[in-house]
């Protein structure tokens, strides 16, 4: 039996594998070493062998709480995941499974390659209506990747879209990559109204770098660029830097910061309730959000989620917080669960193909109040 992760996205230490039934793992920690929990990593040569996977510093990551009730993905061909008997004590995570193949797969969620990235830009880019666009580099160097859908115009609202502030939360992406191919089907009414009246621009990955190196929140330089907005620097936070600038071009009128919760079980949204700016209209046009997608989706609900921060205490170096104050704009962060959604559960809790269609439901949202943005 061999355990690696030298592998796009990979994520574990081996403390001691020679016996299948006491594996014993750690999690690497991010570049800036206040963040793991990020874990992906190959198991070959246990076929039929019954594993007792422990990865033993779980009780010190940073949202031990979203370990209990978990269940780790599985996966022998890294394109079906399924879910594999979890167990935690509190410190240690223990991932029991037998494989059925010679080699097999964990990770923390369905991973979503630096591969399957470019393929999705570089199909969506060929699509009709379609511009790509190159908005910089990260801090080691990769493309930030930049998709504009539809045609700009005066009258045309500018929606912004974007995923993946936080690596590890790979169902941002996923929900993304739903959204765009709806947007670009030119034969679904619901996506041709929308282009009539908006133009979009998405970002389905903020931290090409993160990512790569299986980091949990953390770019390269070790900055949690959910917490660079107010004050961002080519230093540490390029990503967050050219986004910006790339927005004071265009201007805002909807934005939706995709995200993953480590701990909560259902889909919710965090708005930008505490700004200095936020006012009875922005507050209409949230709640209006809220409603439709409720509407759209079971799979969405608005019972749980964050608390609401007090009026004027936003955290204003958060990107729906920032955008939202710059622009008096309809400005949320989007939560999906590593787990399931409680309200609405699956047997293989929330997939990538959930939150695909979970993409999809927001233009459903959208559309409803298009032309209320302004």
């Amino acid at each position: 039996m061999h355990i690696s992760s030298s592998f796009d996205s990979g994520n574990i230490e081996v403390i001691d594998a020679q016996d299948a039934s006491a594996v014993r793992l750690r999690i690497r920690k991010d570049a800036g070493e206040d963040h793991f929990q990020w874990f992906y990593f190959r198991v070959t040569g246990a076929r039929g062998q019954e594993l007792s996977l422990r990865i033993e510093n779980a009780g010190e990551s940073s949202y031990p709480e979203g370990f209990h009730g978990y269940k780790a993905c599985v996966s022998h061909d890294r394109q079906h995941w399924g879910r594999a008997a979890t167990s935690f004590d509190g410190k240690v995570l223990t991932i029991h499974d037998t494989p059925q193949h010679d080699s097999v797969y964990y990770a923390y969620f369905a991973p979503y390659s630096l591969d399957r990235h470019a393929d999705l830009i570089a199909d969506i880019a060929s699509r009709a209506q379609v511009q790509y666009q190159r908005l910089g580099a990260s801090v080691d160097g990769r493309d930030l990747d930049l998709l504009r859908i539809g045609q700009p115009t005066s009258d045309r609202r500018v929606c912004w879209i974007i995923a993946r502030q936080h690596p590890g939360e790979t169902m941002a992406e996923f929900l993304v990559e739903g959204l765009l191919h709806r947007l670009v089907d030119a034969d679904d009414p619901v996506s041709q109204a929308l282009l009539q009246k908006a133009v979009f621009y998405v970002v389905p990955n903020m931290n090409p770098d993160g990512s790569i190196r299986g980091h949990l929140r953390n770019n390269a330089a070790g900055q949690n660029l959910n917490r660079a907005w107010a004050e961002p620097t080519l230093e540490r936070s390029p990503e967050v830097f050219f986004l910006r600038q790339r927005m004071e071009q265009t201007g805002v009128d909807f934005f939706l910061d995709v995200h993953g919760d480590e701990a909560l079980p259902y889909n919710f949204i965090s708005g930008s309730d505490g700004i200095p700016r936020w006012s009875p209209r922005l507050g209409e046009l949230q709640a209006s959000y809220i409603d439709e997608l409720i509407r759209a989706t079971p799979d969405f609900q608005k019972e749980f989620g964050y608390p609401i921060d007090p009026p004027g205490q936003a955290n204003l170096t958060m990107a729906s917080n920032w955008v939202g104050e710059r622009f008096d704009c309809l400005s949320m962060t989007f939560e999906q669960p590593f787990k399931d959604t409680a309200n609405h559960p699956h047997r293989d809790g929330w997939t990538p193909s959930r939150a695909r269609r979970l993409g999809q439901a927001q233009l459903d949202a959208l559309r409803r109040l298009i032309d209320r943005l302004r």
